[in-house]
């Protein structure tokens, strides 16, 4: 495809979605056409299902069952956005993608990877172009997390174990991967944002 696509990855209030929202403001100053969208969501069908899997008790659903739900958003969120805004030539900066299934639900609730994967394979079948993983002490992004206002807060609920055993998983997948950048997500919001810059300098200098 002629765009380029990015994902945002980190455990929770690692700080990409406020980096996100940075980065796709200093794309459209440099003269980029952005699409900044999320996972789960990113389009009306998407969105739905999104209320289903972040609200409610921790225990709502099964890793197995919430493999198949954000499996099914992703689905959607391709063919209504990703897809059409890279054949426009665009730059995609998604906050999650499959990344998140695959720590979230394929390795810290169980041994659900190859499920994750396979999945992936058949129903979405693309990876992005560049990963920023931004890592963060797990206790500091718990209490971030929780400090802010509203209702989505089912992973949040698992507890810092839970975030610990994210942190590690993310750190692994991005020694296997050669698109993962990892941003040091500690610090200002200024500062990690020009460690954010410099990572995509390689692919984007026009920035």
């Amino acid at each position: 495809m002629a765009g380029l696509f990015l994902s945002l990855e980190g455990i929770d209030g690692s700080g990409k979605s406020t980096q996100g929202r940075r980065l796709a403001e200093t794309l459209r100053r440099a003269g980029h056409a952005v699409t900044l969208t999320r996972e789960p969501g990113g389009s009306p069908g998407a969105e739905e299902i999104r209320r289903l899997v972040l609200e409610g008790a921790s225990d709502r659903w099964s890793a197995e069952t919430e493999i198949l739900l954000f499996t099914a958003a992703r689905r959607d969120h391709l063919e209504k956005t990703i897809r059409p805004a890279l054949l426009r030539g665009e730059i995609v900066i998604t906050d999650r993608f499959a990344d998140s299934t695959r720590i979230f639900q394929g390795i810290t609730r169980g041994d659900l990877a190859g499920v994750v994967d396979r999945l992936h394979a058949l129903m979405i079948g693309i990876e992005p172009d560049v990963t920023l993983l931004f890592d963060l002490d797990p206790a500091l992004g718990l209490s971030r997390a929780q400090a802010r206002p509203g209702t989505e807060m089912r992973f949040e609920d698992m507890g810092l174990a839970f975030q610990t055993r994210a942190r590690e998983g993310f750190l692994a997948l991005a020694a296997r991967e050669p698109r993962f950048r990892i941003i040091d997500a500690s610090g200002d919001p200024d500062t990690v944002a020009a460690r954010v810059l410099d990572a995509l300098r390689p692919v984007l200098p026009r920035i």
